[in-house]
């Protein structure tokens, strides 16, 4: 006998009828605070909503200066002080029309709009997903495979911490520029990609996949960084010396027993997008968040959550308080980037990508954040590289990338991050025609992507 139980289809349906009777109510308030937009968000409560809601304004590129969140009881109401990323009041323009469609009645779920920033679409291009050990010059043997598959990357986002690292790649195929269905050739693509990220010293074991419909591309890496661990450190995987992942954000974990929450804590230097990272992981460890009161109007960000598990109890171990400290911890750190921001804009081709991060390998750099566009047919990439010993990265060696990349490529320096360039060097030593007589080209041998090492000119 089946003994069958609608009460989750039951459940589902009801929720769903509420939010259509109460769909949300958005007010954008501009005249309480002077130097701040105020967005107005109540509706029906179901779980998720603070993460929607959070990454919309993210996805906007609005700075959250003031936050109050309450979600007890079946209601949901929140209450954003809000930039742009300037620090300057919201205009009255499309950026408030674009709120009130994203969260408003219209908007009907939170769900971010197709045109939302951050957001990709498996109809446009193939989605392929990379987690593993990081090491010098794996970004540069990913991107060389993928050029030798005739696979075009149309836009990629790559996140390093704690020597582990999450990619998302969105590919088409080089000849029609459509997305690559073929389930043979995808096959060879995910085989080829696994044996690249493989490694004797990758203890948890790398993964790849190809994902399917939609994926919010950040939220996306906090998931795939999450679910790799990348917030336990052990003996394989340490953080360099000097490094600023080493310095923690200040996070304490407590219960308040007399209400049934645990209360976090966290301070840490604000920056851009951070309460849209601390709500995703929250979120991935199935904590609900009740209620939270958010400070970011200086040089540093106060963020207070009271919490509870999905189950509805709170934090119950010690071992369970700790792994919520380390996840917090990891979660701000992934998005801080290590080292100089190099600024990559010029025409795009077939094996930029490829010869690029080659001619960071073969000048002793290493890429710890990447951001990849393509707009028409221009490349939009930025890069964040460390000299491959941690150190920072010499004016001499960004000059000899400059010269080797190439007269159509600029190569843009952070001046937050370095303050004096050496004067500019003669071209010489590297060129893109002479650089490929190296190693990386026995590598592609050994994969059977090349007959013969002498055959690359």
């Amino acid at each position: 006998m089946h003994y069958w139980s609608p009460s989750l289809d039951v459940d589902y349906e009801f929720e769903k009828l509420v939010h259509r009777m109460h769909p949300p109510r958005v007010t954008v308030d501009q005249i309480t605070d002077k130097k701040s937009t105020l967005i107005k968000v109540d509706s029906a409560n179901k779980r998720g909503s603070l993460l929607e809601v959070v990454q919309v304004l993210t996805d906007l590129n609005l700075l959250i200066k003031r936050a109050y969140i309450s979600s007890d009881g079946g209601w949901f109401m929140d209450v954003f002080h809000v930039t742009d990323q300037y620090g300057n009041k919201l205009s009255e323009d499309i950026v408030t029309d674009h709120i009130l469609q994203s969260l408003g009645r219209r908007g009907c779920s939170f769900r971010s709009l197709r045109g939302s920033v951050g957001v990709q679409y498996a109809s446009e291009n193939t989605t392929i997903e990379l987690t593993g050990r990081d090491r010098p010059g794996l970004l540069s043997e990913v991107f060389a495979v993928l050029a030798d598959l005739k696979c075009n990357v149309v836009a990629a986002e790559i996140w390093t911490h704690n020597s582990r690292m999450a990619s998302i790649v969105y590919i088409t195929d080089e000849e029609t520029g459509l997305p690559i269905n073929d389930p043979d050739r995808l096959a060879k693509i995910k085989q080829l990609l696994l044996y690249v990220l493989k490694g004797d010293l990758d203890r948890r074991g790398a993964q790849t996949a190809v994902s399917v419909g939609f994926t919010h591309t950040q939220r996306r890496l906090h998931q795939l960084m999450y679910a790799d661990r990348d917030y336990d450190t052990d003996e394989y995987d340490t953080v360099p010396e000097g490094s600023s992942s080493g310095r923690k954000p200040v996070v304490t974990v407590e219960n308040c027993v007399e209400r049934g929450y645990t209360v976090v804590n966290l301070r840490c230097p604000d920056r851009p997008k951070l309460l849209f990272d601390t709500v995703c992981t929250l979120t991935d460890m199935q904590y609900v968040v009740f209620h939270s009161t958010i400070i970011a109007e200086g040089p540093e960000a106060f963020q207070e959550f009271y919490i509870r598990h999905t189950d509805g109890c709170p934090i119950s171990s010690e071992a369970e308080r700790q792994r919520v400290i380390h996840c917090l911890e990891a979660a701000v750190k992934r998005r801080v980037s290590e080292g100089l921001r190099l600024e990559l804009c010029g025409d795009d081709r077939i094996g930029l990508l490829s010869d690029v991060t080659r001619i960071f390998r073969e000048n002793g750099l290493s890429v710890t954040r990447a951001e990849v566009t393509t707009r028409g047919s221009t490349a939009v990439n930025a890069f964040y590289v460390i000299d491959s010993s941690g150190q920072q990265v010499k004016s001499e060696t960004i000059e000899a990338v400059r010269n080797a990349i190439g007269e159509t490529i600029k190569v843009k320096e952070d001046e937050t991050l370095t303050k004096s360039k050496s004067p500019a060097q003669q071209t010489g030593g590297f060129s893109l025609g002479n650089l490929f007589r190296n190693r990386s080209e026995k590598f592609l041998y050994n994969l059977g992507l090349i007959r013969s090492c002498s055959e690359v000119a």
